[in-house]
Parts: structure tokens; sequence; C-alpha cells
């Protein structure tokens, strides 16, 4: 049963954005240094998605190659899911203690090692070795872009700069399909890893080179910090776990992430599958076909961010500029219901892509839920349990889909569940949080 501690506490709706600054009499300022850092964030997100995808690609090649089973290629991503679940727990908490800059770039170096490290295997239940470290790594990608993001922007730029590194993982799955089968047809699959994990370290060089927290950065303008400042939270030691459960507010986060998140990795590791099985499209025919998906997707994960930004900025309430944009993306993922019975494969394409785009939209405003409501060295935590949730739900939708495809062989049952998860989402969403309140950190220290 979902806790009442929000009712209790009695705290006031997030007040409305004026809609030409953050803070009363601050300008919007003329330094562009928070971009660069989103820049970087989104050049993360985009390495992290063409490290977990590589395998996606090459599955039907390998598959064929080493009689790979449909259900030994679930538990890759059942175990992928797992492992990634429990870390974002610890990747929260991690975040909120040594700040994004170090953790992020350990995490780094983690996945890298686990990605590389496939290459010593041919099996699924070996490959799995290789995926826990990866895992592991790519556990914190969200969790530090997003420490990142309450660090660097004020709430009414927050969603747009979520949906702007977001974005990074439809381009991701955009260079996935078309540079890893060239790799892997000139040079053998195994170079597919070994390239894509070198870039990662030319990321953490940059990373560690660059980012600063705004108040330590040598190129953020006096006015750049203002801006920046001019939504002050108040200093907040992490909240522990047991009194963080007590909250409305985490519960709502972690019941949108376990609702959307399993769909997410259906579209990430199973559409190669389905595009060979039902278009009998091979490993170096995807590209095409995933391109326009994943391009779809960019476009409404920015969308998304944006709807909300802009209703911030003309005065409505963070909870009724969230809720209107969760609305809007969802509707946009009911046609995939029908893309198993598409005619062609563009019908098909342009269905799952929208359902992407939806995906996107949504996750940009529910990723941006945390920063909305808790202090910002409590954020961390909760987005967690969020991770953590949305993995649980992502380890039972994997068993499910390697169960229908083995036993029925048809994609139709797992797109009707994706068509169906964002309404409910929206709908318990709301349900468990009526309206969006912003915790202090004395409420929370009440609970403990």
């Amino acid at each position: 049963m979902v806790p009442a501690t929000q009712d209790a506490l009695n705290e006031p709706e997030i007040s409305e954005a004026p809609s030409d600054s953050t803070g009363p009499g601050v300008p919007k300022p003329s330094g562009k240094v928070r971009w660069i850092v989103c820049g970087l964030l989104f050049f993360a997100v985009v390495l992290s998605y063409i490290d977990r995808l590589v395998i996606a690609v090459l599955k039907p090649e390998l598959a064929t190659q080493y009689d790979w089973s449909e259900t030994g290629y679930a538990d890759l991503t059942f175990y992928f899911s797992l492992a990634y679940g429990l870390s974002y727990v610890l990747a929260g908490r991690v975040m909120d203690r040594v700040g994004a800059r170090v953790g992020y770039a350990l995490a780094v170096t983690i996945w890298t090692i686990g990605h590389v490290l496939h290459i010593a295997f041919t099996s699924t239940a070996g490959m799995i070795w290789a995926r826990i470290p990866l895992a592991i790594g790519e556990a914190a990608t969200f969790p530090a872009a997003l420490a990142a993001t309450n660090e660097w922007f004020p709430r009414r730029e927050r969603a747009l700069a979520i949906g702007i590194f977001n974005a990074g993982s439809n381009v991701g799955a955009i260079v996935t399909p078309l540079l890893v089968p060239l790799i892997a047809a000139a040079f053998g699959w195994r170079w597919a890893f070994i390239a894509s994990g070198a870039l990662t370290v030319i990321w953490v060089i940059a990373w560690l080179a660059f980012y600063r927290s705004p108040d330590r950065h040598p190129r953020v303008s006096r006015e750049e910090l203002e801006y920046i400042r001019s939504e002050p939270q108040p200093h907040a030691e992490p909240a522990s776990f047991r009194a963080l459960l007590k909250l409305r507010q985490t519960w709502a986060y972690m019941a949108g992430r376990f609702l959307i998140d399993p769909v997410w990795w259906v579209f990430l590791f199973w559409l190669p599958d389905f595009f060979n099985k039902q278009f009998g499209l091979t490993m170096l025919e995807f590209g095409p076909p995933l391109v326009a998906i994943y391009l779809m997707a960019d476009g409404g994960s920015i969308l998304g961010g944006l709807i909300s930004s802009k209703l911030l900025g003309r005065g409505r309430s963070v909870n009724g500029s969230r809720k209107i944009a969760y609305l809007c993306m969802a509707l946009c993922t009911l046609p995939i219901a029908f893309a198993a019975y598409a005619s062609s494969i563009w019908v098909a394409i342009a269905l799952i892509g929208l359902a992407c785009a939806g995906h996107q939209g949504f996750s940009a405003n529910l990723f941006a839920l945390p920063g909305d409501l808790f202090p910002r060295r409590m954020a961390g935590s909760v987005i967690g349990l969020g991770g953590l949730a949305g993995a649980v739900g992502s380890m039972l939708l994997a068993k499910y889909a390697g169960l229908i495809l083995e036993l029925v062989g048809s994609y139709e049952p797992i797109f009707l569940v994706a068509a169906c998860a964002y309404l409910i989402a929206l709908a318990v969403i709301h349900l468990i949080l009526p309206r969006y309140s912003a915790l202090t950190p004395e409420q929370i220290e009440n609970i403990q």
C-alpha cells in the first residue's frame, strides 16, 4: 500500500515559474556553459546505448553461428536488467555522496571493461558474465546525468535539458546498426565491441577535463551562475531509503519507471529480431528502418521536454505541465498495437517510431520528477529506487517476451503491452500523486 505521508506533511504545491526568468529579477544569461555540460551528457548517453545495443544488432548473426535460443537471449536481457536495477540503487546513492564528476567517470570505466569483455565468449551463458559489469557501470548513466542536470539547470529548463541528453539514447540506437554491421563484416564481430569501447575512453578524458560544479567552473559567468542558482535549494544530506519509501512522491516515480522502462528495453533488444522475422532483413539491412525509428524517437524526446518547459514558461504549474506532456506522449504509443499486422515494413516503422517518440517524451518528464520534488542531495537516491523498479519490470517483460517468441513466435502480444503501458502509467502516477508537492529537508527528516 502506498503511504499517505504527503497528506500528513501538508506541503504546498510547487509554485509557478515566471515567464521570463526562474527567479525574481534574474534575466536569462548570456553564458552557455550549462549547455556544453548538456552536450557531454548527451554523448555519454549515446555511447552507453551503443555499447548495450551491439549485442542486439549482432544477435541474428550470432544466434545462427552459435545456435542461440530465444530464451537464452532473453536471459541475457534478464540478467542485464537484474544487475542494472540493483546497481541503479547504489549509483543513485553514490551520486548523492560523491557527485557526478567522479561518479560518472568511474561508472564509464566499469562499463567499458564489461563491454570489451564480451569478446571472450560465444554462448549466451558466457556473455552473461560480460553483461553484468556492463550493467553495473551503465546503471549510473542516468543518475549521474540527472544529478548534473539538477546541479546545472533551473527547474524551467530541466525537462528540456533532460529531453536533449535523453535523445542520445536514440542517436546511439541509430549509430549502432549503421556502424556495427560494417565493422563486423570487415573485421569480425569482436572488433565491434573493441572499437565502440575505445570511444568511451575518449569521453572519460573529456569529462574529467571539463566538468566542475557551476560555482567552481572557470568558464561560468556571474550572470549564468545567478541564473542557475535562481531557484536555491537548501543543503540536505541523503535520506535513508526507509524514509524515502514512506513518501508518495517516491512511489509515483517508481511506479512510472516500473511500467514504462520494460517497453523501452523491448524496443532496444528485440527490434532487429522483429525485422528479421517479420520482413526477412539481414544484419546489413537493419540500418535504415532503425535510423528512421530512432530519429522519430529523438524528436519525441525533445518535444516531450519542450511541451512541459513551454507550459511552465507560460505560468502553468509543474503538476499541470508535466501531466499534460505525459498525456500527449502516451497517446503516441497506442498505434503500436497494430505494428505486427502492418502491410509493409514502412508502415511498421511509422507505428513503432511513433511509439518510441512517445516513450522518450514521456520519460523526459518522468526523469524530471525527482529534481522537481526532492532536495538536490536526495534526488539521486530516489532515481536509484526508480531504476530498480524499472529493472524489475524489465526482467518480467524480458521473460514474457522470450516465452511468447519461443512458444507463439509472434510479436502481437508484446506490442499490445507496449501500447497500453503509458496511459496506465499516467493513471497510476496521478492516483498516487494528484498534485506535485515539493519536499523540504526538514519534512523528510521528520519522518526518518
